[in-house]
């Protein structure tokens, strides 16, 4: 439990103001890639798309109730990534419509 290979997190800052929430996905992400632990992958669970596109190498679109794959999208972009940016923005804008036509 102290050094694990896989990490799940279903909503670990969605109480937090935004901008600590922005300091603890970088500390998230550098975790993450850091050679000093074995965790080779975080699960994440989050409503924010935002959050989503720029932590995630994957983002798993699920439909409403009853829950359902929508689409497994990859985001191909460098890091450190920002919502504002015109790659990761364009993935935002392509996933937002994707939730939206799933409702």
């Amino acid at each position: 439990m102290c050094d694990p290979d896989v990490l799940l997190l279903d909503e670990p800052f969605g109480a937090l103001d935004e901008l600590t929430r922005d300091v603890l996905n970088e500390e998230l992400i550098r975790i993450w890639q850091s050679k000093e632990t074995r965790l080779s992958t975080v699960l994440m669970v989050t409503h924010s798309i935002p959050e989503a596109v720029t932590m995630s190498d994957r983002v798993v679109v699920l439909s409403h109730r009853p829950a359902r794959l929508v689409e497994d999208v990859s985001v191909p972009c460098f890091r450190p990534r920002a919502p504002e940016d015109a790659d990761t923005s364009a993935i935002i804008k392509h996933i937002r419509a994707m939730v939206k036509g799933s409702r």
